[in-house]
């Protein structure tokens, strides 16, 4: 058996390596929008009035609210596929308050009956961590800061002392409002309906700050001095369903170079 000797010149030639164009990619902007509703838990901390200062003792026997529904609209930006924020504006809706204390003046007695409504604007500026999506699930952990103006309306004092026989007396307070730094930490999941269309549930704690009444006026008009209801310290336990619509698409996935692709 003999051997032939193969010249360089009878290989096939080496041609320069083909690259797949990457695919296109569609526009992405970042920026959505997103809508909330949900329903309140609220709190508050401690009533105050200046005629508390006139008593020997006074105790909160109850000051609790009522739930009730929240309603917001915001504006965000997704910087990357795990950190975004967004600014939000939210009416909460009247919640009905219904509060007793029993405060004392030597041997005499006064307890009070208090109902109210409270209601706000709440405005934050918030930011999130996104911590990794599994079946289309993503948890979500955030928290927010700005401007919180609480109203108070229809305050109604119910009272009575005992001194020889039952004396009742009402008393009650206008609309005031009042604006308070206000601050929030979230917590939920989002579900990716479509790349565009996402919904969250949510649960949000928010510090509320303080509030009060108008000035309380007695059944009868009178009036000697300045007393507003305060309510010290509101915070809220908050359940929320709300939905994301991005705008201009999700951010586009990594793209990888395919193998070189060698002729001959």
């Amino acid at each position: 058996m003999s051997v032939t000797a193969v010249n360089a010149a009878d290989l096939p030639p080496i041609m320069p390596p083909i690259y797949k164009a990457p695919p296109p990619i569609e526009a992405f902007s970042g920026w959505y929008l997103r809508g909330d509703i949900g329903m309140s838990n609220q709190r508050v901390g401690s009533l105050w009035n200046v005629l508390y200062g006139n008593a020997d003792s006074v105790i909160n026997i109850d000051k609790t609210f009522d739930s009730a529904p929240l309603f917001g609209i915001g504006v965000g930006y997704q910087f990357n596929n795990w950190l975004r924020g967004d600014l939000t504006g939210e009416y909460r809706a009247n919640a009905h308050f219904h509060g007793l204390d029993v405060a004392r003046f030597g041997n005499v007695v006064f307890p009070d009956d208090y109902n109210a409504s409270k209601s706000e604007w709440l405005f934050l500026a918030n930011a999130y961590v996104d911590l990794g999506t599994w079946w289309g699930v993503t948890p979500f952990v955030g928290a927010g800061v700005g401007f919180s103006r609480n109203t108070i309306s229809g305050f109604r004092d119910v009272g009575s002392t005992q001194v020889g026989a039952t004396i009742l007396s009402t008393a009650y307070g206008g609309t005031a409002h009042t604006w308070n730094f206000a601050w929030a930490a979230h917590a939920g999941l989002a579900y990716h309906v479509t790349p565009n269309f996402i919904v969250e549930l949510a649960y949000r704690y928010v510090d509320l700050g303080n509030a009060r009444s108008g000035d309380l006026i007695g059944f009868d008009g009178t009036n000697n001095t300045f007393n507003p209801m305060h309510f010290r310290d509101i915070t809220s336990h908050d359940l929320k369903l709300g939905v994301r619509w991005m705008l201009g698409g999700e951010p586009p996935p990594p793209y990888y170079a395919p193998p070189l692709v060698r002729k001959g």
